[in-house]
């Protein structure tokens, strides 16, 4: 040994598969993933999302039965997404029990009752002008938006929800929200807030599986991709609103955000890795660039590390299924 060789020799605890498991800081399990589906209505058959190949558009038809599929794989949580064929101006469909959001719930709880279902609360796959909430003059109407998420939600939670989402990002969402669950006589209902979601290109692949793409952006409502310290103020404010759970999306361009937003809540935290994270990963494998299962990993590892409880990702079902989380 050379004379002052450092005593501290990070690689001992290197050497052995079982003392990298025994010193490992962070774990992934199917607990910590939620699936994103897609479900549309008066579609015959899956219709395979171009940019984000592996990912379909789910016939309503073949929900029950996806479902079912989804729950074998091992995945234990939803959130659904409805691709509607009855669009207007207001997204009045959400607002109706009969509706596809209400539709989607009863026939996932219907399928699996153990299955955590979430929905998407926000009104840009249901309104023909794409925008997230009410749509007037120009601009969309913070105030008249709120009234029509809270009985979004209550027809969610009626239908059989576990949870509800608000992805919308209009000022005071989560505390309409909130009153308007506690009003119908829901008060354990749980709300994961979308907190700070960013006005952001990785939605790209999403707005077309999800058919609400629009003339002109969204960045009047959804956060400005440069402001760290306003996303942390947009999360906290929906905590003291009576938020059960903090979002960040997209994830992986903004795990400072989520870290930093760690430190400041003992609110459970989740992220979504959005379909511009999978695409990228999703083509470059294909490409042969990347080994898909292990970058996979890798990136949903880092979300944890950087904070996060939960993560929506369109990895969850194959992650779980083909044993992606298993120690390497």
């Amino acid at each position: 040994m050379k004379a002052g060789f450092p005593q501290r020799r990070q690689r001992r605890l290197r050497r052995s598969p079982i003392t990298r498991r025994l010193v490992r800081e962070t774990y992934l399990s199917a607990d910590h993933l939620i699936a994103p589906i897609f479900v549309e209505e008066e579609l015959d058959d899956f219709t395979p999302i171009p940019s984000m190949p592996g990912i379909s558009r789910v016939p309503e038809h073949a929900l029950a039965r996806e479902i079912t599929e989804i729950a074998r794989d091992g995945v234990k949580a939803v959130m659904l997404f409805g691709i509607s064929h009855h669009k207007d101006a207001d997204g009045t469909d959400t607002m109706d029990p009969g509706g596809l959001m209400a539709r989607m719930v009863r026939v996932a709880k219907q399928a699996v009752p153990e299955m955590l279902v979430i929905t998407d609360n926000c009104f840009c796959e249901y309104t023909t002008h794409g925008h997230c909430g009410i749509y007037r003059d120009g601009a969309v109407h913070n105030d008249l938006t709120l009234a029509r998420l809270g009985r979004q939600a209550v027809v969610a939670i009626e239908a059989g929800a576990d949870m509800v989402a608000p992805s919308a990002m209009m000022d005071g969402q989560v505390a309409a929200i909130r009153r308007a669950l506690d009003e119908a006589g829901h008060p354990e209902a749980p709300i994961m807030a979308y907190a700070a979601k960013f006005a952001s290109a990785f939605y790209g692949p999403f707005r077309s599986a999800a058919g609400c793409d629009l003339a002109g952006d969204r960045l009047a409502y959804q956060m400005d991709s440069a402001n760290g310290r306003e996303a942390l103020l947009e999360a906290l404010l929906d905590e003291t609103e009576g938020a059960d759970l903090l979002m960040v999306k997209p994830a992986l361009a903004y795990l400072d955000v989520l870290a930093r937003l760690r430190d400041r809540t003992l609110l459970p935290l989740a992220c979504y890795q959005v379909g511009g994270e999978y695409a990228m990963i999703r083509f470059a494998a294909q490409a042969g660039a990347l080994d898909e299962a292990t970058t996979a990993r890798e990136c949903l590892l880092a979300m944890k590390r950087a904070g996060a409880d939960l993560i929506i990702s369109y990895y969850a079902r194959r992650a779980v299924r083909e044993r992606w989380l298993s120690d390497p």
